[in-house]
């Protein structure tokens, strides 16, 4: 159900504080019980979410009875998008704290100019991407509801002419606002050093000797330095250059000419210290870049995506004006071991299962495999007040549709009457996943979620209940949690608990996570961060000699516990359970088995272990 284009609406027509006009909100609520939670009821229009059809994940559809936002923009652009700072400095989005001046747009009777605003709120989430080429080269990563301003005004990255779809939505006819493409940071380097001391030392670039003729005095004093300035930075970055002692000699001059494009480039090309001139405050839109939208494709990926909120409610994102999200500065997510962890804003889909059942009742449903927990968990803290799942699980078996689920939340044993129910009448998957076998890193990683041990008792009560349950250990954190003890305990522990099957996941650290988790590395393990540098340098994987380390490490451990031959492994002659992004696969359980459905002449799910896991479910990324 994607909620991010709608409207959500109070029944008299008034907009709830801190809310944005969305149709279909019945009220926000706070309760005791749930200390800093606000819970927006809303009612939904559909339920079923389709995966995109290039995906390489074993089910076509999901369910999420949860949404943690609820804006008409949300989680726009990928976390190295780089944000104009009002400095004239470039930002990564990931990297922006509530408080930064960034620049935004303003309108003036008929033009619109650059102005200086402030970062009110920042968070993050997963969403579909979507590749957007402008004619300079600018490249934008962004969600399909994210907005930028074109020519013709606001419009979002993709939608339709007609249908429930319909909304204003970019096209290769289209001309982004901005000054568009620009340099790469500086690197700094002796020649850099060499021609910033240059300049500073004199403001025309000439490095000479200098007499000045002073009363009373037979001769003037030389002179090579007048750093006469009231900006620190300057100063501070003079003096540690000074500190290598190779000066250069010889006359060099520099003019920018092109307007604000040109301006902007060689200020992020060389990136003064002194930025009184660097800024863009009052300055018109406009610009000869060629921002044409050359193509709009979709990625096929869920990648992390960030947001904001400013004063002006835009920002310009690789120099494109872009739209923020209008959502309250105490928006915030917690991404932790699945990348978002209990939220403090909850969106729940009160009339989920009545929707649900209407759409499972029509007669082009084909009853294939549905998913729920591979986005947001289903048995987080708001099931206990909402109670949505045993509806979704009837519904589901009413039907005669398979379904898998996936989660960390112990509450999911109140439901295993229901689930074993359901089995007798569908095929039924489940997963439980567990990142840390330590209490400490735990507490410290996981705050808020049922310890390792809570869900290895779900394990036991589900198996128990002659369910199957596969068990995901993800994920596996490099130093942490990869020595041969931690990993035969938690293995070990995982089979006693009766797991149908196991899989270990090296840890994916992704954009924005990288950030979270490397300042949490470097205040808690400081000597691990050169090899997390050297691991994860080239990007959010780790490199396959890593992964065949890991797998050497697992491979007898899994043996020795009963769990090295799961359900598929054997048809395709390797061990189950074992790391790797090819050879991985969703542990025996985790996925419904399939069963031939004589009414359709169709199977009613997909095989459950046979599938290779090229993607991670967000739930079973720490970050």
């Amino acid at each position: 159900m994607r909620w991010d284009g709608q409207r959500l609406d109070a029944d008299d027509g008034t907009t709830l504080p801190g809310m944005p006009s969305v149709r279909g909100l019945l009220r926000s609520v706070e309760v005791p019980e749930f200390p800093g939670q606000t819970f927006h009821e809303v009612l939904a229009r559909s339920a079923l979410n389709a995966v995109p059809a290039d995906s390489a994940m074993p089910f076509r559809h999901t369910v999420n009875p949860y949404r943690g936002c609820s804006h008409a923009c949300t989680y726009c652009l990928v976390g190295d998008t780089l944000v104009l700072m009002a400095d004239g400095r470039q930002k990564p989005l990931a990297d922006l704290r509530v408080g930064d001046r960034i620049v935004g747009t303003e309108k003036r009777d008929t033009y619109r100019h650059y102005v200086t605003t402030e970062v009110i709120a920042h968070w993050s989430t997963v969403k579909t991407a979507y590749l957007i080429t402008l004619g300079d080269g600018t490249e934008l990563v962004a969600s399909g509801d994210h907005r930028f301003l074109s020519g013709r005004g606001w419009k979002h990255v993709t939608g339709a002419m007609c249908g429930p779809a319909q909304r204003p939505h970019l096209t290769t006819n289209d001309t982004l606002l901005g000054f568009g493409r620009s340099a790469e940071p500086v690197t700094v380097c002796p020649d850099y050093r060499r021609g910033y001391l240059t300049g500073m030392i004199r403001g025309d670039a000439n490095l000479k000797v200098y007499r000045y003729a002073r009363p009373g005095r037979r001769h003037g004093d030389q002179h090579r330095f007048r750093l006469a300035l009231a900006d620190v930075e300057g100063l501070d970055r003079t003096r540690e250059y000074l500190a290598d002692r190779r000066l250069p000699t010889g006359v060099k001059t520099v003019g920018v000419r092109g307007g604000l494009r040109e301006h902007l480039r060689f200020v992020h090309e060389v990136d003064p210290a002194i930025r009184r001139k660097c800024g863009v405050e009052g300055i018109a839109v406009e610009s000869d870049a060629d921002l044409r939208v050359v193509s709009i494709e979709p990625l096929g990926l869920d990648l992390p995506m960030f947001d904001i909120t400013t004063g002006t409610g835009d920002f310009i994102a690789n120099g494109v004006i872009s739209h923020n999200c209008y959502a309250r500065g105490s928006h915030q997510w917690l991404e932790m071991d699945s990348g978002r962890d209990f939220d403090t804003q909850i969106v729940v889909k009160t009339n989920l299962v009545e929707v649900l059942r209407r759409e499972l009742g029509r007669r082009s449903w084909k009853r294939e495999h549905v998913a729920l927990g591979t986005n947001t968990d289903p048995y987080q803290r708001a099931e206990g007040r909402y109670r949505l799942m045993p509806g979704v699980i009837g519904a589901l078996a009413d039907s005669g549709t398979p379904f898998s689920i996936l989660t960390k939340g112990t509450l999911l044993r109140r439901d295993v009457p229901l689930l074993a129910a359901a089995a007798r009448d569908v095929p039924v998957g489940l997963g439980v996943s567990m990142a840390l076998w330590d209490e400490e890193l735990h507490a410290a990683l996981e705050p808020g979620v049922p310890s390792p041990r809570a869900r290895l008792d779900l394990v036991r009560t589900l198996t128990d209940a002659s369910l199957p349950c596969g068990v995901f250990l993800a994920p596996v954190l490099p130093g942490l949690t990869d020595g041969r003890a931690e990993l035969d305990a938690a293995i070990g522990a995982i089979a006693a608990a009766g797991a149908t099957g196991v899989t270990v996941v090296p840890l994916h650290l992704r954009p924005g996570a990288r950030e979270w988790f490397t300042a949490w590395l470097g205040r808690e393990h400081p000597k691990l961060l050169p090899r997390y540098r050297q691991l994860y340098g080239r990007g959010a994987y780790v490199p396959a000699e890593y992964r065949r380390w890991l797998a050497d490490r697992v491979a007898p451990l899994l043996a020795a516990h009963g769990l090295d031959r799961q359900a598929g492994g054997e048809a395709r002659g390797v061990d189950a359970g074992i790391p790797g992004d090819d050879e991985a696969a969703f542990p025996a359980g985790s996925l419904p088995e399939r069963r031939e459905d004589p009414a359709a002449g169709l199977p009613a799910a997909a095989p459950s272990a046979v599938r290779p896991m090229t993607e991670v479910p967000e739930q079973l990324s720490l970050m």
